[in-house]
């Protein structure tokens, strides 16, 4: 729906499936030169629960702003 794209990042990768929040971030780094250390840091296995959450987390306060500023 228009909220959950405004909610999070949407995008699909080279094979098609859909990638939502942060994982379009560690996507994004992995492909830019100079931020590859980004997907690594925040994209490994240990930390991608978390980079999840605080994305999420992140996301939800900024929505909440926009939505209190008329943006939306």
């Amino acid at each position: 729906s228009l909220e959950d794209i405004r909610r999070r990042l949407h995008a699909t990768d080279a094979k098609g499936r859909l990638l939502v929040g942060a994982d379009v971030a560690i996507s994004v780094w992995k492909v830019t030169p100079g931020e590859g250390w980004l997907a690594t840091l925040f994209g490994n296995r240990v930390a991608l629960p978390l980079t999840r959450f605080a994305y999420d987390r992140f996301a939800d306060l900024l929505y909440a702003w926009n939505r209190h500023k008329g943006r939306w």
